[in-house]
């Protein structure tokens, strides 16, 4: 059988910025045979996530995420159904996740590595596995339950950078479902802006390409900042930590304006913002969130019981085609996005 796939054509090198062309769509024949313990898997959905930035490189400069190989097959987190099946735990139409599910419309992988999900927990937006019911749904919850300390009724103020992406747009509504009293986002659009206030509920946004964000943080933050969940690092991030409180905390998420540069991560901090985090007592520890698989399944349930309640609203940005998948890349790399940015394979749920 015939399939496509998307594999690594190029690599942007470590301080460039990465384009579709860095990836290509290709056909290899896929075997009509399954082996023992092995599934077949048409893709419904895949995800396109800052974090594999890091892969496109020769050296991901971390020991738990492994590189993308020159004209081998790309992988990241992907959604599909089950066709056919020699593994105990999974019988055709099942659906089912992996972390490193390849770019390839229909693809044989061992049963081990794939999860069962339960399209009742997402009501059938089975995409949601990939994002707010998924993992950056788990790192937007666990991160600020495990580095954010809040408590409820102290009046807590909440900036989140990156606040339109696919963890900042959870991060703000989670901090508001956990008792902070005013939540601030920071992006890069008048669209975005209004998207976080008008839908999902944050207190005041900032456009850092527009005005003195400095000014407008101390404008929607009088009482200065306690929790800062960061996505982006950089001039964003120096700024909003001079602003932050006493024994305050900073959620380490990302840094995606430090992703093209050839730095160590989390990237070190210019010397008077390290002065001023070191004064207050801001702490400011990586987070990974694979270091809380066991808190997962609570959090998926978590997550999608306030996802049906009404309380945790989900936007994605989807984009159709495998042949896109490089283009969606990079659109997100340059926040093209709001939400989580998916791409849609197949939308044929049966077999």
């Amino acid at each position: 059988m015939i399939v496509q796939r998307v594999v690594l054509n190029s690599r942007p090198g470590k301080n460039g910025n990465p384009v579709a062309e860095n990836f290509r769509v290709e056909e290899v024949n896929l075997s009509d045979n399954i082996n023992e313990g092995q599934v077949q898997v048409r893709t419904l959905y895949l995800s396109v996530d800052p974090y594999m930035r890091c892969r496109m490189n020769e050296d991901t400069g971390t020991d738990y995420i492994r590189p993308w190989e020159l004209s081998q097959v790309v992988d990241g987190g992907g959604v599909g159904i089950v066709e056919e099946s020699k593994h105990i735990n999974f019988t055709k139409g099942d659906f089912v996740t992996s972390f490193y599910w390849p770019w390839q419309t229909k693809v044989i992988l061992d049963g081990s590595s794939l999860e069962k999900v339960d399209p009742q927990l997402v009501d059938g937006h089975l995409s949601y596995f990939l994002g707010a019911i998924g993992m950056p749904g788990l790192t937007s919850l666990i991160g600020i339950q495990e580095k954010g300390h809040i408590t409820a009724g102290s009046n807590q103020t909440m900036v989140v950078s990156g606040a339109a992406g696919a963890c900042g747009s959870l991060a703000g509504q989670i901090g508001h479902l956990m008792g902070c009293s005013r939540v601030v986002g920071i992006c890069g659009t008048q669209e975005k802006c209004l998207f976080l206030t008008s839908e999902l509920g944050f207190d005041a946004a900032v456009n850092y390409k527009k005005g003195n964000v400095a000014e407008q943080l101390r404008e929607f933050c009088p009482a200065g900042v306690d929790v800062y969940f960061d996505n982006v690092g950089g001039d964003i991030s120096d700024t909003v930590i001079s602003q932050m409180n006493r024994n305050s905390h900073i959620i380490l998420c990302g840094q995606i304006s430090q992703y093209n540069k050839d730095v160590p991560y989390p990237p070190p901090l210019p010397p008077a913002v390290e002065a001023i985090q070191k004064e207050r007592n801001i702490t400011r520890e990586r987070f990974l969130v694979l270091n809380y698989k066991d808190k997962f399944e609570s959090g998926i349930l978590q997550l999608s019981q306030w996802f049906k309640e009404g309380k945790l609203k989900i936007r994605e940005t989807v984009t159709n085609g495998l042949e896109n998948m490089g283009a969606a890349f990079q659109s997100m790399m340059t926040g093209g996005n709001i939400g989580k940015q998916i791409v849609c394979i197949s939308e044929e749920t049966s077999v």
